[in-house]
């Protein structure tokens, strides 16, 4: 039988034992709906309470400040789309990166074609890095929003969040801009980063249950007492009205234990994960010519590997590897379905022919020394048969 071996946690992660076992009382016994007022609403109203709490602890914030959505893209959106639409009067300028998700990306898109905003698009380094001086140099008087994702789900480069939101903070101050509001999506960040929202300086944060051992269909997006958003649907007074509908009660279960866990163990995972990164990363460039890794070589995720193999497509590598039990990708799951190549190696700088040769790996929980083995003895065979049928010869600067 081939081994299974499961490297696409960027992707989503398998649901925690631990955190099933918290969500399975609300999937079952404790069926009611929070908004009603009898006493078997009142019981599932003071779970989803007692979860906002939990979170709100590990963020370092106050529960009201919490809003539960149904996962990282709805979150990106209120907080782009909600904050530029109530508070368009105080200007209409906006500042991304070329490199973020694209909930991120198409909302700003949207305001900006549709809506009358104007986006200010930061290029990064060769290894995907947004420095603060960018970041400043780019606001002005009309600007209300920033949005920098903390690290990135594709190359795993950690953006100096803190700094930059520091320098934000300042600026407003100076300038007396209280408009100007810095927002981040965390969702890759919170298996392995400090998610301390005060000393992160973010007005406004994104989570992802599926990224950390939790259940799908699940999110949150803090949001900074005073902020006013424009709710996106419309229908009801759950979560301050501006996620009407019904509460997704197991799956808010499921994640304040998610985060929990994760924040728990972080540091742990990461100490155990960094030296399985760096071999994995090691092993495939030993073993293989024309190769580049993608991100910072240090300022990444402890679980993220993303490699160029020049001369072949990472979309065929990617079904080899599958027919031998490795699972990975070549980007972001939610673009999966499109044949263009990653947005975040053509922001790099990169040609067509590197983007489309990228492959993601993420590790993860049940990633051992032995699945890292396998991978770096597998693929040399495989890379050398697609490269026997590839037309394609990418010239060498590109991975000098």
């Amino acid at each position: 039988m081939k081994p299974t071996v499961y490297l696409d946690h960027a992707a989503t992660t398998p649901l925690d034992p631990r955190v099933y076992e918290a969500m399975l009382p609300y999937l079952t016994e404790h069926f009611g709906n929070p908004s009603s007022f009898h006493s078997i609403g009142k019981t599932v109203k003071d779970a989803v309470d007692q979860a906002r709490e939990q979170v709100a602890h590990l963020l370092h914030v106050r529960s009201d400040e919490i809003l539960f959505t149904s996962g990282g893209t709805e979150s990106d959106n209120l907080a782009i789309l909600g904050y530029a639409r109530k508070n368009q009067e105080q200007g209409k300028h906006l500042i991304t990166t070329r490199i973020e998700h694209h909930a991120v990306l198409e909302a700003m898109l949207h305001l900006e074609k549709k809506e009358g905003f104007e986006v200010t698009y930061l290029e990064t380094d060769r290894d995907g890095l947004i420095s603060p001086e960018q970041v400043e140099a780019a606001l002005r008087e009309d600007t209300i929003l920033v949005s920098i994702m903390y690290a990135n789900n594709e190359i795993g480069t950690i953006e100096p969040i803190a700094v930059i939101g520091n320098m934000i903070q300042k600026w407003r101050e100076v300038r007396k801009r209280p408009a100007l509001k810095f927002h981040t999506d965390a969702c890759q960040a919170s298996e392995y980063l400090e998610l301390d929202v005060e000393s992160l300086h973010v007005d406004m944060l994104t989570l992802n249950g599926s990224k950390m051992y939790g259940p799908k269909g699940i999110g949150l997006l803090y949001v900074k007492r005073g902020i006013k958003l424009q709710p996106l649907q419309f229908g009801g007074a759950q979560e301050r009205a501006l996620r009407p509908g019904t509460e997704n009660v197991a799956g808010i279960i499921g994640m304040a234990k998610a985060l929990e866990l994760a924040q728990k163990d972080r540091e742990n995972e990461s100490i155990r994960l960094i030296p399985l990164r760096d071999r994995l990363i090691e092993g495939i460039q030993s073993s293989l010519k024309k190769t580049r890794l993608n991100g910072h070589p240090q300022q990444r995720l402890p679980n993220n590997v993303n490699i160029s193999i020049m001369d072949i497509e990472g979309e065929a590598l990617i079904l080899y590897l599958d027919a031998h039990g490795i699972y990975a990708s070549t980007g972001s799951a939610c673009t999966s379905a499109s044949l263009d190549p990653s947005h975040v190696i053509l922001a790099l700088g990169l040609p067509y022919e590197v983007a489309h040769g990228s492959v993601r790996f993420t590790l993860g929980h049940s990633t051992t020394n032995e699945d890292i083995e396998y991978v770096i003895q597998t693929l040399p065979a495989l890379v050398q048969k697609l490269r026997s049928l590839s037309p394609v010869r990418v010239d060498e600067k590109y991975f000098l």
